[in-house]
């Protein structure tokens, strides 16, 4: 979901499964996706198995929130799910909390899916065809539905041959009564890693954090167009689809994944810090102060002052306690919630040239008045940094930037923005200087496509008017 107080694009969902014969699931679930909560904040929820039957326990807001008068009793079972959400394609509302469990010809089945499909709409309307009712307007239900409407004979045909109906990006945990399964396109748009617990158990999560929060030990990440299937007696790899081209979203380096995860083999940490340092070799400021936009400009903030020796430190403050802003009516009205997020440290700031480091500029509404707050306090010159290239595109594999007149560099020349926002300078690293900012990740394997326009995938055509969701 787009905050368009914070100017910053979301990845939309987080998502876990265990399977450990000595854990108390519940609690495990809750760890991981307390850890994975930065992939989303509107909804969450968990499934669990008694070993007959599949329970969910949903919410509205945080995992916190959604279990704020404590976490539903140890059913017994080994395996469970869990999940976060952001919404893309389908709004945010409580029919569309996940993970969605369904009944089935070979019993119960629930599932939990980060990413967008961009074969929604023609899925959508054969299922409709076919006399499939939906309960909710995501394109996770269409996966579920593919699965338990299928007529192979075990559930890992039945998977093989869902996923190969589905385009776009997906990664996606699923279980049964017995086993737990986990799936990532065959583009690998989205991260899936897999742990073993301490007990010997299981772990698959979106991001290495989660397997941390839950001292699991990392195995590997699941690879483009696999399945793996999980059962006490151990894993199994089915590839369902051969890999053609590795494509794994560049915005999880810039932006989406903690900094304390590694992706694919890539430390997020290390390849910010990256960031950071290309954009002084591509700049050469002369200044006396890097800053950043707290708290996903920091640590490209600190590599820019490692390279340059400018010194680094805390200009712009963030309350820490300040929930999702949603969209305001004026411009008066979004300033204020901007200083209600972000305040300038003025002893900090006053009489100095000024490098500001900020992983985006996706609409370009914030920055401006972030630099007009930095100008107040005294800053003699504010230069602009940005780690991520500017967005001309939309992305349609879990992005919300689905509107491409929305996003300020489609019609804005670099100076153009530059003047738009009121900075001195503005600078966004080249898709060069990205890429090698990124040295385990080769450039061929990074989506770049909202960068330059190189969609690995067909995708689907845009309602310029502002349509987001497909199914609604």
């Amino acid at each position: 979901m787009y905050d368009s107080i914070w100017d910053k694009q979301h990845e939309e969902c987080g998502v876990i499964g265990i399977l450990d014969r000595t854990l108390d699931i519940p609690r495990y679930l809750y760890w991981g996706l307390f850890a994975l909560q930065h992939r989303g904040q509107e909804s969450g929820g968990i499934a669990l198995t008694d070993g007959h039957d599949i329970f969910t326990y949903r919410g509205m807001g945080l995992i916190s929130t959604v279990f704020e008068k404590g976490l539903p009793d140890d059913l017994g079972g080994h395996i469970g799910i869990g999940h976060v959400r952001y919404s893309t394609t389908g709004s945010n509302n409580p029919r569309n909390i996940q993970p969605l469990a369904v009944y089935s010809a070979f019993g119960q089945i629930a599932l939990a899916h980060n990413g967008n499909l961009t074969n929604t709409r023609e899925l959508r309307e054969e299922l409709d065809a076919n006399g499939v009712t939906f309960q909710t307007t995501m394109d996770t239900e269409i996966i579920v539905n593919l699965i338990s409407r299928s007529r192979q004979t075990t559930v890992v045909d039945r998977i093989k041959e869902s996923m190969n109906r589905l385009e776009g990006a997906f990664s996606v945990t699923i279980m049964t009564k017995d086993h737990l399964y986990g799936v990532r396109d065959k583009f690998g748009f989205r991260p899936l890693c897999i742990g073993r617990t301490t007990t010997g158990g299981w772990v698959l999560a979106s991001e290495t954090c989660g397997l941390d929060a839950l001292g699991a030990t990392y195995v590997r990440d699941v690879q483009p167009g696999e399945i793996v299937d999980i059962t006490e007696a151990g894993m199994k790899s089915i590839m369902y689809a051969e890999p053609q081209r590795k494509q794994v979203c560049s915005f999880e380096y810039i932006y989406f994944a903690r900094p304390d995860s590694v992706i694919d083999g890539q430390d997020i940490y290390q390849a910010r810090l990256n960031m950071g340092k290309e954009m002084w070799n591509e700049t050469q400021y002369d200044a006396d102060l890097v800053i950043s936009v707290p708290n996903s400009g920091t640590t490209a903030a600190i590599g820019y002052s490692m390279a340059s020796g400018i010194p680094f430190n805390h200009g712009l403050i963030k309350n820490r306690y300040m929930g999702r802003t949603f969209i305001k009516p004026t411009q008066k009205e979004r300033e204020l919630a901007v200083r209600m997020k972000l305040n300038v440290v003025k002893s900090v700031v006053k009489g100095k040239r000024i490098v500001m480091v900020d992983d985006s500029i996706v609409r370009g509404t914030t920055s401006g008045i972030i630099c007009k707050m930095l100008r107040e306090a005294g800053a003699k010159e504010v230069y602009m940094c940005v780690s991520a290239p500017p967005i001309m595109y939309s992305c349609f594999y879990g992005i919300d930037t689905s509107v491409r007149k929305e996003l300020i560099a489609s019609a804005l020349s670099v100076e153009e923005i530059r003047k738009y926002i009121g900075v001195d300078k503005l600078h966004f690293i080249s898709l060069d200087g990205l890429c090698k900012a990124i040295p385990n990740i080769p450039r061929e394997d990074l989506c770049l496509a909202c960068f330059n326009n190189d969609y690995p995938t067909a995708v689907p055509v845009t309602n310029e008017e502002g349509e987001k969701y497909a199914l609604e």
